[in-house]
């Protein structure tokens, strides 16, 4: 395989701007989403995001799957890259 056949276009967020965005817009996050997704974004692996807001691992790991579906992307690196394109997270 060479690096184009595995390097694919990563699925973002929509704009917030623009026609197509208003029609394809995901579902916003709820706090605590956006709450775990900064843990996220620090590095935090599921079981430390749940020690830290003291809930259960499967609770940190539905959050994270239902923002991933929000998103729609498929893993935690392109909704971290999608978190940082709509502006919810800065570098």
């Amino acid at each position: 395989m060479t690096a184009k056949t595995i390097l694919k276009p990563v699925k973002t967020m929509p704009r917030r701007d623009g026609p197509l965005a208003r029609r394809n817009r995901p579902e916003a996050l709820t706090n605590r989403e956006q709450e775990i997704l900064q843990l996220i974004w620090a590095g935090l692996k599921n079981k430390e995001i749940a020690n830290h807001l003291k809930i259960s691992v499967k609770t940190v790991e539905a959050h994270r799957a239902n923002m991933m579906k929000k998103v729609r992307v498929s893993n935690t690196a392109q909704l971290l890259n999608a978190a940082i394109q709509a502006g919810l997270i800065h570098i």
